[in-house]
């Protein structure tokens, strides 16, 4: 048995990880705190990409260096999250247009979606600057696109 952390795993192009509400992620009222949400998110998609063999370290450290920032997040919250449950982040990394990738995801609890959010990552240079994703970002990414 490995105490590693699990990154989650795929199903077809979705990627599935399980995360657990716990006190810290709540209000007073035991509810998860709106922006906690983001952060699950945040988890999901750097799952994804380290499945995928996309490791930041490997494309932080290349010789044209590039990093990932949120461009936009449009998110609905249509059910809250509680202390205690066991959710899954479903993640989806759909296509890609100049520097933009676009992902879907969602968070459910036992299959019930409790909130959705669509997300544009932009691939930057180190000083910030917005740059096509390099071919092996691409290459390894091709599978799950649509």
């Amino acid at each position: 048995m490995s105490d590693a952390p699990t990154a989650g795993r795929f199903d077809g192009r979705t990627h599935y990880l399980p995360v657990r509400i716990y006190y810290e992620d709540t209000d007073f009222s035991g509810i998860v705190y709106h922006a906690n949400y983001l952060r699950y998110f945040e988890r999901g998609r750097s799952d994804f990409l380290r499945l995928a063999g996309v490791h930041h370290s490997e494309f932080a450290a290349a010789d044209d260096p590039m990093a990932f920032a949120v461009h936009k997040m449009t998110i609905a919250y249509h059910r809250p999250a509680r202390i205690d449950d066991a959710l899954v982040v479903e993640s989806r990394f759909e296509t890609w247009k100049g520097p933009r990738l676009f992902v879907s995801q969602a968070l459910k609890r036992e299959g019930a979606l409790l909130v959705e959010a669509s997300v544009e990552v932009c691939c930057i240079s180190l000083t910030g600057r917005a740059r096509k994703p390099p071919a092996l970002l691409l290459e390894r990414l091709k599978p799950f696109l649509a």
